[in-house]
């Protein structure tokens, strides 16, 4: 891996939750969470079926991926499982590695960018040339994201991801499963979940979780491009906070029309 983090932490503590935790704020069971639940394990179950080992688990390491692993490590699945290393992340982030290979046995794969592009990159427009305007952040996350994860991807026919309609009006509308701009099925397993589902079952079977959610980040991306929420700010405020809010997408889940979808036979 290459970045900021030169090594990674030792697998600490599960946080403990208190009434200022994600947990503590978050967690509780709501309607039908059975359902989303038994509904999740479907996906998961039938995407295998499905795939096979063409089919990958893409994870930020966020809340949701980390509730997807958990699942994929009870339902005793052998989905690979992956994540990229932008160079810019968190160390609470990189942190979740070695509590992920020590909890569930699964050592996650680590795609980074290309080492010359970065250093390019950075030479040529500055190291935090992404608040200078769209067009360069759009670019820098083109070289420290969207790269690395085509070769994430590379040989495989669908991915798993945490995407939910719930985290911003640019997702609202998520389906469970559709395709990416190469033609992948993508299928989003928690589509309909709350965030209180999320936390819930966080919760209830104790799955390890980046610290910074305790400090009010419910989105988290690179460092640079990440701040805590106010109250009544949608989940994802907290990326690319500068942009306009119909910017604030990398790029990473776009999708297909739904009339190519029908087309393919790719519907849940």
């Amino acid at each position: 891996m290459t970045g900021e983090v030169s090594s990674l932490p030792g697998v600490s503590a599960l946080p403990v939750a208190s009434a200022s935790s994600a947990i503590g704020l978050y967690a509780r069971k709501t309607a039908g969470f059975d359902e989303r639940l038994a509904h999740t394990k479907q996906l998961l179950q039938q995407a295998w079926g499905q795939h096979g080992a063409r089919l990958l688990q893409s994870t930020s390491l966020g809340a949701e991926d980390m509730v997807i692993t958990a699942l994929i490590a009870e339902l005793q699945l052998p989905i690979a499982v992956a994540t990229l290393d932008t160079g810019r992340l968190h160390p609470e982030t990189l942190a979740l590695l070695p509590q992920i290979e020590a909890r569930y046995g699964i050592k996650a794969e680590v795609y980074a960018p290309v080492a010359d592009a970065v250093v390019h990159f950075v030479r040529a427009r500055g190291l935090d040339a992404m608040y200078e305007s769209l067009a360069l952040r759009k670019e820098c996350c083109g070289i420290r994201k969207l790269e690395p994860l085509s070769r994430m991807l590379n040989g495989r026919s669908a991915w798993i991801t945490g995407l939910r309609r719930e985290q911003s009006a640019n997702r609202a509308e998520v389906p469970d499963t559709e395709l990416d701009a190469q033609g992948r099925v993508k299928v989003n397993a928690l589509a309909d979940w709350s965030w209180a589902d999320v936390w819930y079952f966080i919760s209830t079977f104790e799955v390890p979780y980046n610290v910074l959610h305790d400090q009010f980040m419910p989105s988290i991306g690179c460092a640079p491009c990440t701040r805590a929420i106010a109250v009544g700010e949608d989940f994802r405020a907290g990326r690319w906070w500068w942009e306009d809010e119909n910017a604030k997408e990398c790029g990473l889940h776009k999708a297909h029309s739904n009339e190519e979808l029908k087309e393919s036979g790719a519907t849940a």
